[in-house]
Formats: structure tokens, C-alpha cells, sequence
């Protein structure tokens, strides 16, 4: 064999069964060794949109991706893309051909680059080693949930290496659940059972089969009431305890009872400035307690443990049932007022421009409730997150870590191939629907039934809004409008503008047909005040 297709059955051998790319000369014969292999290839029409479906592809469906690309320019082009997965501890390994020939055009420090964004550089050396290295960066990413640059030198591409390596090959095993100590499950029972109102806030770590059941489980025993991160947001779909969201898209009662909590336990879950408003929902005095498999303890409480285990073991370590946080009148006031749909509001719809919450409501009432959600960067984003339900903790895939608009469109691509089952929804704005447009045409190749909503207010309304009040000039963040409704058209899309809530009837006549097309919404949506969250977001920067 020669390197490159060793490299590339060695990939899927260990376990990467998706990759995704732009193929050039230098990453043609190791993506065409994958898809030989067995491997599905998904080609994407830009670097930076191959990058994030393997991110979202990955996030959705837990297993490792691939994303190929060629030496240089194909690198650079995905670095936004594969910057989002590395902060986000997205198990990926980048596929990158390289050239180590200094006065090569091609030539760039790839391996200061992939350091550069938090990714962990590799290189295949040597054609004898090429076997052995990619086995590792799978392991790696899996083991250690990492993004992964594997550096695929032109040269070692081309050498010969024997036939029997893969025999060889130790293929990864899958991560082993890390077993916490029983002096901190026994610390950590003791803790719920002095806590009178404790609520429990899980996060990435959560997102695995048998953590919801162990989670409500102890919640019953200890009173607690159930929140999540964003990124697990539908993990505790259907609890009568569950408060959604902590942070800032939480509703204003879930604010209230987190705020109130004298017990935080944080389930694979950071406990971000933005899931905790940068601390404000975090009340004086209260107990906080951080449960995860990957860091050493930092507090008096925190345990070093896998979310599901550690539940399991506090909740046979626990006394009897209390009552906690789990009253009568909190339990109606959950039932009335903790999804944001529930809050009143001042309809500003007006002839020409649409509520976003108006917007929302409507569409969750229409779309099917089997559905996953993505959600691209800016103004807009609460609306669509917080008021379209989703069925489970897959039910939302959530790019935010480099806080990157143009994100959006290509990872709802790698979460409908993660999950074809379900309806795929992208949530974009203006300006991020506009720099993802090229993988339009990826989404009606692959002939996905993607409905791709644009809050559409003709601006980068972050900036608009955020700047606007000051006196600021803001000829620069805004722009003519644009009807986004013909480009789709021009991508073979089905399209409808939508200004007020009587256009939306064409959605559901798109969603009653045989959605043989990819339907775009283009919606005008009202620009006169920023969202909810952003104005907080700022404050507290």
C-alpha cells in the first residue's frame, strides 16, 4: 500500500466511520481509501463548512468524524471550523495533507497553527509508522475528547508501506467510565442531604445513555430540581421538575429558583460565565459542587468521576427521600411559567416585520415535534433555542464555543446526517445564512428536507444593538435588504418570505407535501431592541 491509503483504512479500522471534506490533489487518495474502506463521505463546498458538519456529526451522534483537507489553503480555510470543535472537546481528527518544503507555496506551520486553536498536532512521520500514528489520533480523540490535526506529509503519502501493518494495528478500545472515590460520593450525599432547595445543572458530560435516569433518580431521592447547559438542553424533556436552560437563555422563574438553590451540582457541566451569568444565578452561600470524569477536584465537594456512575453511587450512598426543592406550589408554577413561550409578551409584529417570538411559537406549534435544531451565532439566537422545543439531549446541536456566526447551516448538515430520522431545522441570521450560502447547495445535493429559518433584519443586529444606544454610527453593521428567499431558489431550494404570521400557512403546506425540496424561510423580522440575553451577555463584559 502506499501511505495514503494506509492512513486511510487504518482511520476507519479504528473506528471513524464519517468524514467529511473538500478533496484536492493532496487529500484525494486518503479520502478515496476511506470511502473504500466503508467509510461515508460527505463533500462539502468550503473548508469551513466540511469542518463543522464533523463537529456537529460528531457531537450528534457521539462517535469520532473525520474531516479531510488539502495541504495549506484546505487547512486554513476549516481553522474556524476546527477552532469551535477543539474548544468545544469535540472528538475529531483533521485529516490535513501537508507539505514540508519550505519554499513551497503550500507551505504554512501546520502543526503551530492546530496548537495555535487548541486542537493536539500529530504528524505521520514515517510510511512505517503511518498505521500506528492514525490508530493514535483516533484513540486520542476518543479517550481524551479532543480535535485532533493529523499532519499528512506529501512525501510519507506517497511511500510504500507493507501490506500486513493493518494486521498489526491495535485498534482504540472505547473510553473506560472513570469510577469516582468513595470518600467524595460520601462527601457529596452528605452535602443533598443537608440541602433544603438543591438543583442540579448538567451539562456535555451528561449527554450519554443511562446519565438522565441516574440524574432523576438521585433528583427524587434529595428534592432537587433539574436544569441543563444549552449544549444538553432536552435532557430532562418531559420532568415535571426540569427548569430547561441555566444561564443566560434561562426563563425568568428558572433564574429565580437556580438563584434561590442552596445546592448547585454541576454534572459534566463547566459552569460557564454564560451558565452562570457570570455568576449572578449562583446565590450567596450556596454549596457548589462540580462532578466530572476529566478534571481534578477544585472545591471541598467536587468529584472526579463519570456523571452516571457518581449519580448511581450517591444515590445508594443517600438516606431517605425528601422533600427538597419539589413542593406543591413550585410544581405549578413550573407547569404554568418555566418555558419561555409562557412568559407574556409585547407582540412589536408589525405589517411589513415579524416578532422573533411570534416568529418561534409558531413555528414550534407547526414543525415536527421529532426534530434537530441548529442554531447559528448572533442577535436572534435565544429565540430559536429557547422557544423550539426539542424531543432529547440530541435534539439541539449548539456551536457556541468560539462564538462564530456562519456556523449555523453547516452544522445542522452534520446533525441531520448524525440523525436522519428527525426533521433537521437551521436557525440562521442574515449575516451568518449569507456566509455559510455555499453549503446550500450541500444540503439540496444530499437531498435533505432541511428547513433553514433566517432572522432576517438586514444588519449585524449584535453590533446594531449593542453600539446603537451609545450614538455610534452604524452605517458599517447594516445593510440593504437582501432577499435571501431568491438566492435559496437559485440553490433549488423551495422558498417563502415571510413578514407576518399569516405567511407562515406556505410552511405548513410545504410540511403537509413531499418535501421533495429543502424549504428556506426567509422572515423579516422586527430590529428596533436586542434580545433578552445579549443585553445581559454585555453587561457582563
Amino acid at each position: 500500500m502506499k501511505g495514503a491509503e494506509a492512513v486511510g483504512r487504518a482511520l476507519v479500522g479504528a473506528g471513524a466511520g464519517q468524514v467529511f471534506g473538500v478533496v484536492g490533489s493532496g487529500n484525494f487518495h486518503l479520502t478515496n481509501a476511506m470511502v473504500a474502506a466503508g467509510a461515508r463521505f460527505t463533500a462539502a463546498r468550503h473548508e469551513g463548512g466540511a469542518a463543522t458538519m464533523a463537529d456537529a456529526y460528531a457531537r450528534t451522534s457521539g462517535t469520532v468524524a473525520v474531516l479531510s483537507v488539502h495541504q495549506g489553503p484546505g487547512l486554513t480555510n476549516a481553522l474556524t471550523g476546527i477552532t469551535e470543535a477543539a474548544k468545544s472537546r469535540t472528538p475529531l481528527v483533521v485529516a490535513a495533507a501537508e507539505v514540508t518544503e519550505a519554499r513551497s507555496n503550500f507551505h504554512v506551520d501546520q502543526e503551530a497553527l492546530g496548537r495555535a486553536v487548541g486542537a493536539v498536532p500529530m504528524r505521520v512521520g514515517a510510511a512505517e509508522d503511518a498505521v500506528a500514528t492514525a490508530c493514535e489520533a483516533v484513540r486520542r480523540a476518543l479517550h481524551e475528547r479532543r480535535t485532533v490535526l493529523l499532519n499528512l506529509p506529501l512525501e510519507v503519502q506517497g511511500s510504500e508501506v507493507p501490506a500486513d501493518t493493518l494486521g498489526e494495528a491495535v485498534w482504540p478500545l472505547p473510553r473506560d467510565a472513570v469510577e469516582p472515590s468513595a470518600a467524595r460520593v460520601e462527601a457529596l450525599a452528605r452535602v443533598l442531604a443537608r440541602s433544603r432547595r438543591p438543583v442540579f445543572v448538567a451539562g456535555r458530560g451528561a449527554r450519554s445513555p443511562g446519565a438522565r435516569d441516574a440524574l432523576e433518580a438521585l433528583g427524587e431521592r434529595c428534592g432537587a430540581l433539574l436544569a441543563t447547559s444549552a449544549v444538553a438542553r432536552g435532557l430532562f424533556r418531559g420532568s415535571p421538575w426540569g427548569l430547561d436552560v441555566s444561564g443566560g437563555f434561562a426563563s425568568p422563574l428558572a433564574a429565580e429558583l437556580i438563584t434561590d438553590a442552596d445546592t448547585l451540582v454541576a454534572w459534566g457541566c463547566s459552569l460557564t460565565p454564560w451558565t452562570t451569568r457570570h455568576g449572578r444565578l449562583i446565590g450567596p452561600g450556596a454549596s457548589v459542587v462540580r462532578v466530572d470524569d476529566d478534571a481534578p477536584p477544585t472545591g471541598p465537594y467536587d468529584v472526579t468521576g463519570d456523571v452516571e456512575l457518581t449519580a448511581r453511587r450517591v444515590l445508594e450512598a443517600a438516606g431517605a427521600a425528601r422533600e427538597g426543592y419539589r413542593t406543591p406550589g413550585i410544581a405549578e408554577a413550573l407547569a404554568d411559567r418555566v418555558r419561555w413561550r409562557d412568559v407574556p409578551y409585547e407582540d412589536r409584529s408589525t405589517r411589513d416585520r415579524i416578532d422573533p417570538r411570534t416568529l418561534s411559537i409558531a413555528l414550534d406549534d407547526l414543525l415536527p415535534a421529532e426534530r434537530v435544531v441548529a442554531v447559528d451565532s448572533g442577535n436572534f439566537m435565544g429565540y430559536p433555542t429557547m422557544y423550539l422545543s426539542v424531543p432529547d439531549e440530541q435534539g439541539l446541536c449548539f456551536t457556541q464555543a468560539f462564538q462564530s456566526i456562519g456556523l449555523g447551516l453547516a452544522t445542522a448538515i452534520g446533525a441531520a446526517l448524525a440523525r436522519p430520522d428527525r426533521l433537521p431545522v437551521a436557525a440562521l441570521g442574515d449575516g451568518g445564512a449569507l456566509m455559510g450560502a455555499a453549503e446550500l447547495d450541500t444540503v439540496r445535493r444530499l437531498g435533505l428536507p432541511m428547513v433553514v429559518v433566517v432572522h432576517n433584519d438586514d444588519a449585524y443586529g449584535a453590533e446594531v444593538h449593542h453600539f446603537g444606544p451609545e450614538g455610534h454610527p452604524l452605517d458599517t453593521v447594516r445593510f440593504p435588504e437582501t432577499d435571501i428567499a431568491a438566492v435559496a431558489r437559485g440553490y433549488g431550494f423551495e422558498a417563502v418570505t415571510v413578514r407576518t404570521r399569516a405567511d407562515l400557512k406556505a410552511v405548513a403546506d410545504w410540511l403537509a407535501g413531499p418535501r421533495t425540496a429543502p424549504l428556506l424561510i426567509d422572515a423579516k423580522v422586527v430590529a428596533e431592541r436586542g434580545s433578552w440575553w445579549l443585553e445581559e451577555a454585555f453587561r457582563g463584559h
